[in-house]
């Protein structure tokens, strides 16, 4: 299964804008995403804006992003670059 870890750092952390910019490109990729938060709980599905939205990640805060299959490695570093940007 790969990984990734991302620090958000959009002003509003993930969600509005971010959030369904993430989800959108999540929704892309063929196998399952999962994003929780690098400091624990359980992780959601990264393609549910809500679920995503619910995580209430902050700028500043670290996100672990999962997905496995083909293709994942791609998908992962598309999906923490957008985490990762301002």
């Amino acid at each position: 299964m790969g990984e990734r870890k991302a620090t958000v750092a959009a002003e509003v952390g993930l969600h509005a804008r971010p959030a369904a910019t993430f989800v959108q490109t999540a929704m892309k990729a063929p196998m399952d995403i999962s994003v929780s938060k690098a400091t624990g709980g359980d992780p959601v599905n990264g393609k549910s804006i809500l679920q995503i939205m619910g995580l209430d990640v902050r700028q500043g805060e670290t996100i672990v992003i999962r997905a496995e299959g083909e293709g994942s490695e791609e998908i992962l570093d598309q999906l923490a670059s957008i985490a990762a940007t301002p």
